[in-house]
């Protein structure tokens, strides 16, 4: 059963989706991912499930695995979770760099320590290319050259990461795009592998242009329609605020953490940062973190819909209790006859 808004999709992609050939598959599920763009209700929804089924969350976010982010990251308190186990949420410093390299490596380690022990893990997220390295192989992208990769870290200390940014705008703007702020790492190896090959990052995706997921991996994808997802995003804004977003990017200056690095060059730190050093009023810059997450999210439907074989779900459709019960049973349908508890 998939469930999409009609007024959310063109009718021929509505369509495509609606009637792609997902099937109940028989092999039991090694991961079972919820997916969907920021503020739609991810978390709310991923624990119902991880209770049901008594299995670990595994944030698929590639800021929430940053230490003192938690406000600007939507992270789950640790109330909030309800006696839930979570991975990969605070386990870095914000000046150290992460990928989805190394974001598998850290998945495939939970998964052989906790496999055994539980039907499938969950994994729960907005972020792209993680989400994205669950469901397929990583492409076979050339390796760096050190000495181009050292003459773009000259750049960078010169230049700084916008001019950087920039370049991979002209050259590859499809993969710039599609980034959650300006990833130092990710930039300078766009950069590195068109510099080394004459092609666009992005290009060595291509054969992937509609991936879907493996034999082992279940994917839900949550939507809301446009004008109710960015109202959530609204209020989501004006909450973090309230809650003290504009005092966690002072701890994170007094810190001396650099806000040109990859963690931190993100929505909503990099507007207060600019705020912070006089460059636009506080209401300038709540409005730009509003705007900011908009189009964030437009980009992260846009990815979304590139999958097939996935489960649309439009919360709006159902209540929170029919849409549990329809995950429910369609992890059931695949993991085993009967529930396990």
């Amino acid at each position: 059963m998939t469930l999409v808004s009609l007024t959310e999709y063109p009718s021929r992609y509505h369509y495509r989706i609606i009637f792609s050939t997902f099937s109940v598959k028989t092999t039991l599920p090694k991961r079972v991912i919820i997916a969907g763009p920021t503020a739609v209700g991810k978390t709310e929804l991923s624990l119902r499930i991880a209770q049901y089924w008594d299995v670990p969350v595994v944030s698929a976010d590639a800021r929430q695995c940053y230490k003192y982010m938690d406000i600007g990251t939507g992270k789950i308190t640790r109330d909030e979770r309800a006696g839930i186990t979570h991975y990969n949420i605070s386990i870095l410093e914000p000046d150290v760099d992460d990928n989805v390299q190394l974001f598998l490596g850290r998945v495939e380690k939970w998964e052989k320590e906790l496999g055994s022990d539980y039907p499938f893990l969950l994994f729960v997220g907005g972020s792209t290319l993680y989400l994205e390295g669950l469901i397929r192989p990583l492409d076979d992208v050339p390796e760096s050259d050190t000495g181009i990769l050292l003459k773009l870290q000259e750049e960078l200390n010169d230049k700084g990461i916008d001019h950087l940014y920039h370049q991979l705008e002209k050259v590859d703007p499809f993969y710039a795009g599609k980034m959650d702020g300006q990833n130092t790492q990710r930039i300078l190896r766009a950069l590195a592998v068109y510099r080394k090959t004459g092609k666009p990052f992005s290009s060595f995706h291509e054969q992937d242009e509609h991936p879907e997921p493996n034999e082992d991996t279940l994917v839900f994808v949550l939507n809301r329609p446009r004008e109710h997802l960015y109202k959530r995003i609204e209020q989501r804004v004006d909450q973090m605020i309230e809650q003290g977003l504009v005092d966690e990017v002072k701890y994170l200056l007094r810190k001396g953490y650099d806000f040109r690095g990859s963690a931190l060059k993100t929505v909503g730190y990099t507007e207060l940062y600019n705020y912070l050093y006089g460059k636009y009023d506080l209401q300038e810059a709540i409005r730009l973190i509003k705007r900011n997450t908009r189009r964030y999210a437009k980009r992260q439907l846009t990815w979304f819909k590139r999958w097939q074989n996935v489960i649309w779900i439009d919360l709006d459709e159902l209540s929170e209790e029919e849409i549990t019960d329809l995950m429910i049973q369609q992890i059931n349908k695949v993991v085993a006859d009967q529930k396990i508890h």
